[in-house]
C-alpha cells in the first residue's frame, strides 16, 4: 500500500453499522466492529457510533465480545446535561469505553457556548448547511469544537450539492475548525449510486469521499481555488488522480505526506459510514488498495432484534 493512501485515509471511517441504509441490531453491528477491528484492514476504520440511548444495552453486550476497548463517538440527541454525565461515569469506570468522541444535533449558537465540553474528548456540532456558518463557526473556534456535515441519507434530497460542499469547506478552513461528514460517503468517487440495499432501490448522485477530504485538504493549505474545489468535488475520472507513495495529486494540485497527515487533523477528520465494506471495495476498485480481505455478509441490512432505530440520523 503506498504510504500516501495509509496516510491520508488512516482510520478514516468512523462505523454506524446502526444506521439506515443498513440499519442492523447492536449485536450484528458491534459484530461487524469486533471483525473489521481484527482484520488487515482496521487500519481505515476509526470510532463505533453509538447513540446515547443504547449504552444500557452496549454494556449489557460488551462480555459478548472479546474486545479489549471499543473506541466510541456517542451521539447526543436529547436532554445533554444528565445524558454527557452518565457518559462521562460509564467512561470513567468501564475500561472497556474509550470515550473518544461526541457528536451534537444542530443547536443554536448560544446552546453550544453553554455546554462544558469533556477534555480530551473531541465534539462536533452538526451544522445544517441552509443557515449562515459565520455565527456557528465562530463558537466552534471559541470552544474548541469541531464541525458537522450532513452529506446524505436515504432520499435524494438529504445530499448537499457540489457548491454546498465547496462552500462549507472554504467556510471551516478560514475559522480553522476541523470537521467530520455523516451518511452519503460510501464511496471514493462521485457518482450515480442506490440510495439503500433494497433490489429496486433509487439512485442518486452522491458526493465521494476521496473527493471531499483531498479538496478538504488542498483548501485548507490554501492549493486550489474556489472553482478549482468545485470541479474536484465532482471529478469521477480515477484517471485525474496521481497516487505516490510520499504524495497525492489532482489536476497538478500536490499534497506531500506531511500536508496529507497534517490536514487530517486540522480540516477533514472522518466520515461516519454504515458500511465498512464498501468505502474499503471502492479504493480496491480503483486499484489504491489489496483485494479487501473482509466479507460482505454482516453489512447488510437484517432483522432487528433489538430496539428500532427508523430513520434516526447520525
Amino acid at each position: 500500500m503506498l504510504s500516501s493512501v495509509s496516510t491520508f485515509l488512516s482510520a478514516i471511517v468512523d462505523y454506524a453499522g446502526l444506521f439506515p441504509p443498513a440499519q442492523l441490531s447492536l449485536k450484528a453491528a458491534m459484530a461487524n466492529y469486533a471483525q473489521y477491528h481484527a482484520s488487515p484492514d482496521a487500519w481505515m476504520l476509526g470510532r463505533f457510533v453509538l447513540p446515547a440511548s443504547y449504552l444500557e444495552e452496549f454494556i449489557a453486550l460488551l462480555p459478548t465480545f472479546p474486545f479489549a476497548q471499543w473506541p466510541l463517538s456517542i451521539i447526543i440527541s436529547q436532554d445533554f446535561e444528565p445524558v454527557l454525565s452518565r457518559v462521562q461515569s460509564l467512561a470513567a469506570h468501564n475500561p472497556a469505553i474509550a470515550l473518544q468522541a461526541l457528536e451534537f444535533p444542530p443547536l443554536a449558537a448560544t446552546e453550544i457556548t453553554a455546554l462544558d465540553l469533556l477534555p480530551q474528548v473531541e465534539t462536533f456540532f452538526e451544522i445544517p448547511l441552509d443557515q449562515d456558518l459565520t455565527p456557528y463557526l465562530d463558537v466552534l473556534r471559541h470552544q474548541g469544537a469541531s464541525a458537522k456535515i450532513r452529506t446524505g441519507g436515504i432520499t435524494a434530497a438529504a445530499f448537499p450539492s457540489a457548491a454546498q460542499l465547496y462552500e462549507f469547506i472554504f467556510a471551516c478552513a478560514q475559522a480553522q475548525v476541523s470537521f467530520k461528514a455523516t451518511a452519503g460517503l460510501h464511496h471514493p468517487l462521485p457518482g450515480e449510486y442506490p440510495l439503500t440495499y433494497e433490489p429496486e432501490s433509487e439512485v442518486t448522485a452522491m458526493p465521494g469521499f476521496l473527493n471531499v477530504a483531498l479538496a478538504s485538504a488542498l483548501v485548507y493549505w490554501q492549493k486550489i481555488t474556489l472553482e478549482a474545489a468545485l470541479s474536484l468535488l465532482q471529478e469521477q475520472s480515477a484517471d485525474q488522480f496521481l497516487l505516490a507513495d510520499s504524495a497525492i495529486s489532482w489536476n497538478q494540485h500536490q499534497l506531500s505526506l506531511r500536508e496529507l497527515a497534517i490536514a487530517r487533523k486540522q480540516i477533514f477528520r472522518s466520515f461516519g459510514s454504515c458500511s465498512f465494506v464498501e468505502p474499503l471495495a471502492g479504493l480496491q476498485a480503483m486499484q489504491l488498495l489489496p483485494k479487501p480481505k473482509l466479507s460482505n455478509k454482516l453489512s447488510k441490512p437484517e432483522p432487528q432484534t433489538g430496539q428500532e432505530l427508523g430513520s434516526k440520523k447520525i
